[in-house]
């Protein structure tokens, strides 16, 4: 694939410092306390800085650090870990920028989001080959942060600002309640020809958080080369200075308009972009039409409860549902609106324990059959069921989930297409689908881990003559490459509804489903799990040990390898021609595959955005073998292999409670 795109978390980099040349670097005096060089750069920091209510935090820590009080080595030790010591900043990562929302270079904050969007301005009007004056699309969810002045919007005004200043013309979405789903921004950057598009949304990741998502103009995340090139422009000098008064233009703003963006939005396009969105989910053959089932008697059709888990998706998903002629959902009314506080939930991500617990007893108070869950930025889809017999409940994988809408896919649209459908997932996703793709008869690739890698696959699937009909990751992302080369749970839960509709109507629910998907594929039986690893050396130093200097072992725990493919520098494939290995290789984020001759895949990588070392294991049993039989082997070997190879008590692993 080519052409990748930036994500984020925060990573540091000494190439990147948020402070140019000229400014002085954080230092420590020997009693611990930011010595006068340190404060200074602080300071120098607060005098850049816009928002006076961050700039006033830096200058308050910076006085009482030097007054030589009993605050001042809290305020010391504070403002060293706002302003280290190396200059390090807030890097490019698996989803763009992403960080708390505070004060200084490694955080999410007025004067991080001006340098950012000044960097990419410029990058833009340097590598965009047009006569045609560039257009940007910004689209903005609802988190804040009142204490520091901070917030989705205020960013999303200030990323217009700088690009307006850039010279460069921008669009800023804004809906009916102010807030756009993260596809939507996809969708637009493509549908209006921009040169890139920005959403600003830290998606289910903690309420403090904050990101900034970059989108090119093939509506992919940014990904390599991409992504070096615009973190080697935001450090000029020329772009970490700001270019204007940008608080100066926001107050002017506000004095003369009474609304939300400060006349900086457009509601209208805003919402021509999003009827053209639900018209392309038409036009492109994914509504099936099961909804004409509701005419029929003798059936009871499931009964939808839907979670938005406080944020942007509601209004976006009643419609999906309009689109698609389904029966209305009920919406779980605790959680139906955006609320950047995530008051009902500990962490706003559909897949951590407890996430669903206010949906489930909403279900069962209201006679709900089937929970959809979106991430509070819309862009992904949990599904949940409960069994009218019994009552129980069935909480899908996203590899289940992923499964049951490609296979659906390709029975109900890719059979009836003219080109010959390709679908594509994470290497770390299950090999189901693949199975079902020999099977079938549709193209099958895999894709480094992140819908930077899998829309990207898909679009030069698509550029070879394919009809990528479906993308996904076990991360609870679907795509639909029809529509946009990103995630889409706007679309996924009304494409899973519709399924639905066709398994009820035949007397099975979606547990009974998907045990039919196993029984003619093989079962799938996946251990997926992560350590906590808080040295990043620790993940990197077990996977290159596994190397032996070039000399891989050929079992492990008694288990033979059949082959290994290691994605780190340098890679290596025992199932290529030259050993080399097919996927981009990375020094910082290596990962390693091993395949059993038995049939079992061990995955194991450290994650980009979290303190984690993750492994993924799936077993695969021939169809007839039981699930309980190929669960019990895959626990033993899982045991086993996981002690063995990653050694996590003399390694420090931590497991999760």
């Amino acid at each position: 694939t080519t052409d990748p795109t930036p994500s984020g978390t925060c990573t540091l980099s000494r190439e990147s410092s948020i402070l140019s040349p000229r400014q002085e670097a954080m230092t420590m005096d020997g009693h611990g306390r930011v010595s006068r060089g340190g404060i200074e750069g602080a300071l120098q920091w607060a005098h850049l800085d816009p928002n006076e209510q961050t700039s006033s935090y830096v200058r308050s820590l910076a006085k009482r650090a030097q007054e030589g009080d009993t605050d001042a080595e809290a305020a010391s030790v504070e403002l060293e870990g706002l302003f280290p010591r190396d200059g390090s900043r807030i890097a490019f990562g698996t989803a763009g920028l992403r960080s708390s929302m505070a004060p200084g270079p490694l955080k999410m904050n007025d004067l991080v989001i001006i340098q950012t969007a000044q960097g990419l301005a410029r990058y833009c009007q340097g590598n965009c080959e047009t006569s045609k004056k560039l257009l940007a699309v910004v689209g903005f969810d609802h988190r804040c942060r009142p204490q520091f002045g901070l917030s989705s919007r205020r960013f999303a005004m200030l990323t217009k600002l700088v690009f307006l200043e850039a010279g460069m013309d921008c669009i800023l979405l804004d809906s009916s309640m102010g807030y756009v789903h993260t596809p939507l921004v996809s969708y637009a950057t493509i549908e209006l020809g921009a040169a890139v598009g920005v959403m600003v949304t830290a998606s289910h990741n903690p309420k403090d958080d904050n990101g900034f998502k970059v989108y090119w103009s093939d509506g992919v995340q940014i990904r390599p080369p991409l992504d070096s090139g615009i973190a080697s422009s935001i450090v000029k000098d020329d772009n970490l200075t700001p270019w204007t008064d940008y608080d100066s233009l926001l107050r002017k703003r506000e004095e003369e308009s009474s609304d939300l963006c400060f006349c900086l939005s457009d509601p209208v396009t805003t919402m021509k972009l999003a009827e053209r969105y639900f018209q392309c989910i038409r036009s492109c053959g994914l509504v099936t039409g099961q909804a004409r089932l509701l005419r029929e008697d003798g059936w009871l059709p499931p009964s939808f409860a839907y979670t938005a888990m406080h944020g942007v998706g509601y209004q976006w998903s009643i419609k999906s549902f309009e689109t698609f002629g389904l029966d209305p959902f009920k919406s779980v009314p605790s959680q139906e609106s955006p609320d950047p506080t995530f008051p009902t939930v500990s962490f706003p991500n559909p897949e951590e324990k407890g996430a669903l617990d206010d949906a489930m007893e909403f279900s069962e108070n209201n006679n709900c059959d089937i929970v959809l869950a979106n991430d509070p930025d819309a862009d992904r889809l949990a599904v949940a069921e409960r069994d009218r017999v019994d009552g129980s409940w069935t909480v899908f994988s996203g590899d289940q989930i992923g499964t049951m809408l490609g296979h659906w896919l390709f029975m109900e649209v890719g059979k009836q297409s003219e080109k010959p459908i390709a679908m594509v997932a994470s290497t770390v996703s299950s090999a189901m689908l693949s199975t079902i793709g020999k099977r079938e008869g549709f193209h099958f690739e895999d894709t480094l881990t992140g819908f930077k890698w899998i829309g990207s696959c898909a679009l030069t699937l698509n550029s070879h003559g394919y009809r990528t009909l479906f993308g996904y990751e076990e991360a609870i992302g679907f795509s639909y490459p029809d529509i946009i080369p990103d995630k889409d749970g706007v679309s996924s839960l009304s494409i899973m509804a519709e399924l639905a509709y066709a398994v009820y109507h035949d007397g099975k629910n979606l547990k009974a489903h998907m045990q039919e998907l196993y029984t003619k594929y093989g079962e799938f039986v996946s251990n997926n799990s992560y350590y906590f690893c808080y040295d990043p050396m620790v993940a990197q130093n077990i996977l290159s040990g596994f190397l032996c200097h070039g000399k891989y072992p050929t079992s492990i725990a008694g288990y033979d390898i059949e082959a290994i493919r290691y994605l780190g520098e340098p890679g290596y494939d025992s199932q290529t021609a030259d050993n080399k290995p097919t996927l981009k290789t990375s020094k910082s984020s290596p990962m390693l595959t091993l395949r059993f001759k038995n049939g079992c895949v061990g995955q194991f990588r450290a994650s980009g955005t979290e303190p984690k070392f993750k492994y993924y294991i799936e077993m695969r049993g021939e169809p007839g073998v039981s699930r309980d039989r190929v669960q019990e082997e895959l626990q033993k070997m899982s045991n086993l292999i996981l002690e063995e190879l990653l050694q996590p008590e003399k390694n420090g692993l931590v497991a999760p409670r």
